[in-house]
Parts: structure tokens; sequence; C-alpha cells
């Protein structure tokens, strides 16, 4: 039997579901602004539910990002307001460990748009620099390549916080990045910054499988957490694009979800939660199946 982290699910598709309002290319930041107690609810919900991590709002509350509709000016603001939200739903439940989560520079998916490595890890920096004292652990999400994931650990390894680094493959082919790049070529970067894990996100449930027998390779704890789309449409690939451009699946129950991650499991997976469109009731129901295979959830 193993120790296994739950992580949280979606957090900022589940606020836009919630708030109701029309999507914009600020995703889960608009709703955040719009609707801040709704940020601290969902928190609450993923510990009740059995998660012991939850993740920071902070995915899309980039200087670039906030650029683009004049909030570039509240990039510390948003922050402090999504740490915040965070630590109080600790507080709250009375446990769990709180990940500052950093996401893709421009846009997701989209690695080719991204800065090179040595300007992303100056841009980096300054999310960084508001997370590092009041988070456990870095959460780096949705790295497409090889040079993108680079600049996000350059930034926040040898900040005195965990990293974990999260990359998103092929939807069809697990054992490659979005990019197109094979997977294994992460070994020489895993090497020279050491993450405390490497995780597979925001991909479909059915290429974490041939993912994670790449990532045992590399010597570090492995964990995976995916997504709940249909697949990442063409339109959702365009220059600041919506979340209504993409579709959730109508077969990923939380039943169904469960039958994937305890799959990871049994590969050796160590950290397991959910990405985009995995709410709630699915992370219930995975801690269920984990405890009843006698594992213990840490």
């Amino acid at each position: 039997m193993a120790n296994i982290t739950l992580l949280d699910g979606s957090i900022g598709q589940e606020l836009v579901k919630r708030a109701g309002d029309k999507p914009t290319p600020l995703w889960s930041t608009q709703a955040m602004i719009d609707h801040p107690k709704l940020v601290g609810e969902v928190h609450l919900e993923y510990l009740q539910a059995g998660a012991t991590v939850i993740s920071t709002n902070t995915y899309a509350v980039l200087r670039d990002r906030l650029a683009r509709v004049g909030l570039e000016d509240q990039l510390e603001t948003l922050t402090d307001r999504a740490l915040s939200a965070a630590r109080r739903a600790r507080a709250a439940f009375g446990a769990g460990r709180v990940a500052g989560v950093i996401g893709p520079l421009v846009q997701s998916y989209r690695p080719d748009l991204c800065p090179p490595a040595d300007e992303a890890a100056q841009i980096y920096a300054e999310p960084v620099a508001l997370l590092k004292d009041q988070v456990d652990l870095f959460l780096l999400e949705t790295m497409a390549s090889v040079d993108q994931a680079e600049g996000a650990l350059r930034a926040a390894c040898g900040q005195g916080v965990p990293v974990w680094l999260a990359v998103t493959v092929d939807d069809e082919d697990g054992t490659r990045l979005r990019s197109g790049e094979p997977l294994a070529d992460l070994a020489p970067l895993l090497a020279r910054y050491q993450p405390e894990a490497i995780l597979i996100n925001c991909s479909r449930p059915e290429a974490v499988a041939p993912a994670l027998d790449i990532l045992k390779t590399f010597g570090l704890p492995i964990g995976a957490y995916a997504n709940g789309f249909t697949a990442i449409s063409e339109g959702f690939l365009q220059e600041a694009p919506t979340v209504d451009a993409l579709s959730a699946r109508h077969d990923l129950s939380p039943a169904a979800y469960a039958d994937f991650a305890m799959g990871w499991i049994a590969q050796g997976a160590r950290i397991v939660g959910g990405c985009c469109e995995v709410g709630p009731d699915h992370i219930r129901e995975l801690a269920r199946r984990i405890k009843e295979a006698g594992h213990e959830i840490v």
C-alpha cells in the first residue's frame, strides 16, 4: 500500500461554471474579480472532498495576460486575493497544503508563442516572488515544451520552496509533449533543476498511462491530473481564446475518472487529482477509492 497525495480538481473551470457569466479571455481571473467569495468556497469544497493540496487561482494571474485587458497594475492585488482565499479555506478546514500555481505565459497549449526560457524566467520571477512566502510548494502547470518548462523551472527553483513540474502531452500520443517533442527530452532538464515531482496535467486521461511509463524513468516522484475536455479545439488555439471554445465530455463520471486515476496509482503515481472539468464530486469519489484500496491519503 502507498501514501498518496490527493490534489484538488479544476479551479478555473469550476469558478467559470459557478459564476455563470459569459467567459472572457481572462478566464478564472475574471470570475475571481467579479465573484471573490466563490474562490474560497471552491477550495473548501475540495478539502472537504478529501484533497490534501489545494491550488491557488493564479494560473492566469500573469503580467502579460493581464496587460491584454489593461489590468497589469493589478498583478499584486489579484495574487494576494487568490492566496488569501486558499489560506482562509485551509484555516477553516484545519488541514491541507497550498500549492502556488504558475501557468504558461501568453496562452495555454501554445508554446510557440511563449518567450524563450531566459526571457520567460525573468517574467516569471515576479509571480514567484509574490507567491513564495505564502505557499507550501510551487506547481508549474501545463508546460507544453521543454523550453517552456525550463523558463518556469529557472525562476521557481532555488527559492526555498518545493517545486512540482506538470507538463501537458499530446491527447493522441502521451509519449509527446504538445510541442511535438518526445516527453523523454525532459530528462536533461529534470536532472539539472531537480524538481520534487514531475506530473502530467491537462491532457486526456487516455494519454496519461503511456506518459507515466516515461516519467518513471526520470527517477523522481510522479503523478497525474487529467482534464475532461473532448479535445483542445482549433478555436481555443487562436489568439485570446475563451473557454466556450472547449466542450466537456459526458462520459467522464466520477467513477470513470477514478478508474483512470487508480490505474495511474497502479503504475506508480503518488500524486493524483483533477484538471479542467474534473470537479469536487470526482475528487470525493477518488478519495473513497484510494482509501478502499488500502492506500493512505497524505
